[in-house]
């Protein structure tokens, strides 16, 4: 495929996952004005992000799958027509129930659009070269900015149209990316013979992962040794454990256990959960304190984020000659050490608090060491996977990211509500600041975790030739190479 060919399928493939991405954290700013008009309760407001990242992450292990067995192109474009309906649909709805459950569907609809779309990127700019690693770099820039973009485009349609806005925008977008899709990226009829998806596996994984989601959001409220937040908990477990159960005992697993042997594949799924999580958790506390505590406007907020699209997409456009030249493993230990030092000055939020003492030193810092990380993890997460497994390996460094923003997001709030629960006052505005400094102290300790995986599990060769190299052996033996 000539370059500029390739570029436009690029193109057209990241805007669909910047719908996906945008959609994660356009709504973040507009919650207070979404609670007011659908009177929603404190409790359930949460659900409106975490329902669509719950089901994101539970169904992209099955569409990635799809993705490989039936076409990508069919996938993605089959997503985004699903996923235009929903955004239309929750712009129009006036129910709460009916639109978390609609979430839900849009979440489920992006989990069949993400996968595809990165198996797309992955096949068009083949493993190793300098073409790929920019391509990844552009893709790092779209799924992590997308989440700092989503907060000022938001509060912006909050402010001065509606926040229906927030949806009803990608209808359009929707419409016309689905028919570029179809006349430019090339058709993709299945790496595989067609021998149907394992629907058990999704549905226990799904469970598995939905359940322990509900129970780190719920326990505050539930009591964390109550009978029913531990019921969850195990419940959770034993879906998990027939999930490896079917997996390691059917014909066409969903997952194939093997891929698990690629070293660097598994290291970088496991520091991606803790990585992301910590950028939705800390995004939506933030979020909170500016708006409840310094009683920022929906634009003020958006604006307040600017830094973080601004210098992502400094690091991310020069972090792929870094990796040519170093490696991968070097930014994956010093990216969340600095992601960590600008959380600990966040940690320090006071009541009266000042945007350009408390909140800019930190929104300068963590986008730089996030910058510096993300790519890393999706070209670690990928490289030296057989072709027709690319679908599945881009579902799975995808459902890592989704569910550990879940994840971030249901501790980090979860934190932050029992800590102001103790407080000696607990319906004060300190009280309410106290749990988010405590929250935001707790996700230090998620970036103390990706940094020890980091250390103990990630390998990377020092030079481009010997990763190439490296690539092959992997590719044929499912191992990695010690770095020299």
């Amino acid at each position: 495929m000539k370059t500029t060919s390739r570029w436009i399928v690029f193109t057209l493939v990241a805007i669909a996952q910047f719908m996906v991405v945008l959609d994660t954290a356009i709504t973040n700013v507009a919650l207070p004005t979404i609670k007011q008009q659908l009177h929603f309760t404190d409790s359930m407001l949460q659900w409106v992000v975490t329902a669509y990242a719950l089901t994101f992450g539970g169904f992209l292990l099955l569409g990635g799958r799809a993705a490989d067995l039936y076409g990508r192109r069919r996938v993605l474009v089959s997503g985004m027509i699903a996923f235009t309906i929903f955004s239309f649909l929750i712009g129009i709805s006036h129910s709460t129930t009916l639109l978390i459950t609609l979430r839900a569907l849009q979440g489920a609809s992006a989990a069949f659009m993400s996968p595809s779309a990165l198996s797309i990127v992955l096949t068009t700019f083949r493993d190793g070269g300098a073409a790929r690693n920019k391509a990844l770099a552009y893709w790092t820039l779209v799924a992590t900015a997308g989440a700092a973009i989503g907060l000022l485009l938001g509060g912006a349609l909050t402010q001065y149209v509606n926040w229906r806005w927030n949806f009803f925008i990608n209808v359009p977008v929707g419409i016309v990316m689905s028919i570029l899709i179809t006349l430019f990226v090339p058709k993709h009829e299945g790496a595989e013979e067609r021998t149907g998806l394992d629907l058990l596996g999704a549905v226990t994984i799904t469970g598995s992962l939905i359940l322990i989601v509900l129970g780190f959001s719920e326990a505050p409220s539930w009591g964390w040794l109550s009978h029913t937040t531990l019921s969850i908990f195990v419940a959770a477990v034993v879906l998990l454990v027939a999930f490896v159960f079917n997996e390691s005992r059917v014909k066409h697993p969903l997952v194939q256990l093997s891929i698990f042997k690629l070293r660097n594949l598994t290291g970088a799924n496991l520091i991606m959960a803790p990585m992301y999580g910590t950028l939705l958790g800390v995004f939506f506390l933030i979020t909170l304190y500016v708006q409840t505590v310094l009683h920022y406007s929906p634009v003020e907020a958006g604006f307040a984020f600017l830094p973080f699209p601004l210098l992502l997409a400094f690091m991310s456009t020069r972090i792929p000659g870094l990796v040519a030249r170093f490696g991968y493993r070097r930014w994956l230990i010093l990216g969340p050490i600095i992601v960590a030092l600008g959380l600990a000055w966040l940690s320090q939020l006071p009541v009266a608090g000042s945007y350009t003492l408390n909140l800019l030193p930190a929104f300068i810092v963590i986008p730089v060491g996030i910058g510096m990380t993300f790519m890393p993890l999706i070209a670690s997460a990928t490289s030296g996977v057989p072709g027709h497994q690319a679908g599945l390996a881009s579902g799975l460094v995808t459902t890592s990211q989704m569910m550990g923003g879940a994840l971030g997001l249901s501790i980090l709030s979860s934190v932050a509500a029992s800590a102001t629960a103790s407080a000696a006052h607990p319906n004060t505005q300190a009280a309410l600041v106290h749990g988010f400094d405590k929250a935001i102290f707790a996700a230090i300790v998620f970036m103390a975790f990706a940094v020890l995986l980091a250390v103990t599990i990630i390998r990377s060769p020092r030079k481009v030739q010997e990763q190439e190299e490296s690539v092959s052996k992997e590719t044929r033996n499912l191992h990695v190479v010690t770095e020299v």
